[in-house]
């Protein structure tokens, strides 16, 4: 059987381990201890896939119709996928002995699709030690923030919250999300921070480490993109939500301010968490966070989306073309040319499946096309929000949303494929790395 296994090309064994999750989380779910009112299969495996992708669309109401129990079940299928799943039971390996197996290794960097100079032992114990402090500490802030918001039962919730965030699951034990919190300053930089933390990437808390460290003598180039391109984006999406939306030039200036903050960094981060009612904003509004949400995270994060450095790489290649070289550089290192055609291709993939997602469900559903591209785009983003639709979706769009949720958590990964099945290529002078998905 293990040799088997072995035989499983890293691809394929990926979606395989995600698809078996995503199916012990749905048995789990069926059970009746789970529930607290009952629930049709398929809205269980809904659930089941929206927690292993970190997405957090839910066609039912989580609080109302799971238990603690259920909540709990949730709770742990997210943590996996955000994690990866290969993640812990690598993490046990390493504690037991110090060496990986080929396969797990392999699959390890297309989960994060990291570097080949990176150790990927190393990487695998800062990633889970990293993950936990920072769960911990989050749990402990929103729970102070929530008791001071006057939550008598603070601590599920905390902690319920952190994880959520962290792995940017979007998934909340409160009938309404975060909408109760939206005027408080607290919550609201506490779990967008928390999100932030998570969508950047594990790659780059390793790399920042290192470098304060003093074992690294400054940031990957990756690191680099992500970070301007994370904060870039934030806050011109933030900028744009104060300007152009009609719902939020009715709030209290600090309101104002909290909610088009957090609605920009939640559709960028793909946390999926609202602080506002999705399905009351305007169409501009709308436009920015499906572009945000198309955008996402970082490679070897827990978000999804195309992916920050696959956007540089694209745009770097469109402005080299507009002045005429041949080459593409950042801050003055050449961007080896595998680096960028993985790039397009995952932006050409990502656009086609966006398209066929959203055709599929126009067929299926009577919704307002906004909506309905709103949903799509949310689902393939593993982001979470929507226009209030998800829980009016026939049979056929739940599955159609379903398989969205599964491509958008592996797809990008798909063409990393390419980037670990080929032999490496050694660099050349004045080539520095950069990981896209």
């Amino acid at each position: 059987m293990a040799a088997r296994v072995r035989r499983i090309r890293p691809l394929r064994l990926l979606i395989l381990g995600y698809a078996l999750y995503i199916a012990a989380t749905w048995l789990a779910l069926t059970i009746p201890l789970c529930q607290a009112q009952p629930v049709r299969p398929i809205d269980n495996l809904f659930t089941a896939a929206s927690a292993v992708s970190t997405t957090g669309l839910v066609t039912v109401n989580t609080p109302v119709a799971y238990t603690l129990f259920g909540e709990l079940v949730i709770l742990i299928a997210f943590q996996i996928g955000g994690l990866g799943y290969m993640t812990l039971g690598s993490f046990i390996v390493l504690s037991r002995r110090d060496d990986l197996s080929v396969t797990r290794e392999r699959v390890g960097r297309l989960v994060f699709t990291l570097p080949e100079d990176f150790d990927l032992r190393q990487f695998l114990r800062h990633v889970v030690v990293f993950t936990f402090s920072v769960e911990i500490a989050g749990a402990a802030g929103l729970w102070f923030a929530f008791r001071s918001a006057g939550l008598e039962h603070a601590l599920w919730p905390a902690l319920f919250h952190s994880v959520s965030a962290f792995c940017t699951a979007g998934f909340s034990v409160f009938p309404d999300s975060l909408e109760s919190f939206r005027g408080n300053a607290w919550v609201n930089i506490l779990v967008g921070a928390l999100s932030v933390m998570g969508a950047v990437g594990f790659l780059v808390a390793s790399d920042l480490w290192l470098t304060l460290s003093g074992r690294r003598r400054r940031t990957t180039l990756t690191t680099r993109i992500i970070l301007h391109m994370t904060l870039w984006l934030i806050l011109t999406g933030w900028a744009l939500l104060f300007l152009v939306e009609p719902a939020f030039g009715a709030l209290p200036a600090h309101e104002r301010l909290l909610a088009s903050g957090f609605q920009a960094m939640t559709a960028l981060t793909t946390v999926g968490f609202d602080t506002h009612a999705i399905g009351t904003l305007g169409h501009a509004s709308t436009l920015v966070l499906v572009v945000l949400m198309v955008l996402g995270a970082s490679p070897a994060g827990t978000g999804g989306g195309l992916k920050s450095t696959s956007v540089s790489a694209a745009l770097a290649v469109l402005w080299s073309t507009l002045r005429g070289r041949s080459e593409v550089t950042f801050w003055g290192a050449r961007v080896p040319s595998h680096r960028l055609f993985a790039a397009y291709a995952a932006l050409v993939f990502y656009i086609v499946t966006l398209f066929g997602g959203t055709l599929l469900l126009l067929l299926v559903q009577t919704q307002p096309f906004d909506d309905v591209l709103f949903e799509a785009a949310s689902g393939l983003g593993t982001v979470g929000l929507s226009r209030g639709i998800t829980a009016d979706l026939t049979p056929l769009g739940k599955l159609i949303v379903t398989g969205l949720m599964f491509v958008g958590r592996l797809g990008p990964l798909t063409f990393g494929l390419a980037l670990f099945a080929m032999r490496p290529r050694a660099q050349e002078p004045g080539e520095q790395d950069l990981v896209v998905s």
